[in-house]
């Protein structure tokens, strides 16, 4: 892990984005199409520390971006090419465009900057979307990625994210999968090798401290 004041360079609020992944009402929400990982999230305590970065970096003037995962009602322009997919098609809950499924749950609160961007397609938040443009527009050089799940889009997120040059900040108790004890496994052997690991209360201690102001000469 790096040290205090290299986090507190990583996390400058000028150049980071906080990136939200899939915490929509029919992922992690109380009428979930994944009631497990719903379950996880919540008693982890990862949405409840999500909740905290947004409203800490709503205060900082952290960009936060929401990334969701959606789809149309007739399927169309949606993947059918992996289990995964073909699974999801016959949860009781869809996440149909414009349905509260794929509204942001509860407790994280969307403000008017933030940005939401919608996907019909694919497993990652960022590859095959508009995110990575987004992301040089806003200056961005550090994306701090929470949500769910650690099974299959947060790793893809990170890895994403690192290719295009981006640092990648993962709060490990930020991100939440399934079963609870294979997400602390794979930050461990995975993420921690191409991200910063940290904690919620680091990256809000990072957040919270005085910002140098520059020194103005005559």
């Amino acid at each position: 892990m790096p040290s205090f004041e290299q986090l507190v360079e990583q996390l400058e609020p000028a150049g980071t984005v906080l990136l939200t992944v899939e915490c929509q009402n029919g992922v992690v929400g109380k009428d979930s199409a994944l009631p497990e990982l719903a379950a996880a999230a919540r008693a982890s305590g990862a949405l409840t520390q999500i909740a905290r970065l947004v409203a800490a970096a709503h205060d900082a003037g952290v960009q936060v971006l929401h990334a969701v995962a959606e789809r149309r009602p007739d399927g169309r322009g949606s993947n059918r090419n992996a289990r995964l997919f073909r699974a999801a098609e016959r949860l009781p809950v869809q996440q149909h465009s414009g349905s509260r499924a794929v509204r942001i749950a509860e407790p994280i609160e969307v403000a008017d900057e933030d940005i939401v961007v919608r996907r019909l397609h694919g497993l990652s938040p960022i590859a095959g979307t508009d995110v990575d443009a987004l992301l040089r527009n806003l200056g961005c050089r550090t994306l701090v990625v929470t949500g769910v799940s650690a099974n299959v889009a947060i790793p893809n997120a990170v890895f994403d994210a690192v290719n295009l040059g981006y640092t990648a900040v993962v709060p490990a108790d930020a991100i939440a999968g399934v079963p609870a004890d294979y997400t602390p496994a794979m930050i461990r052997n995975t993420l921690s090798l191409v991200a910063t690991v940290t904690t919620t209360d680091d990256v809000l201690a990072c957040w919270k401290r005085p910002r140098r102001t520059p020194v103005t000469r005559a």
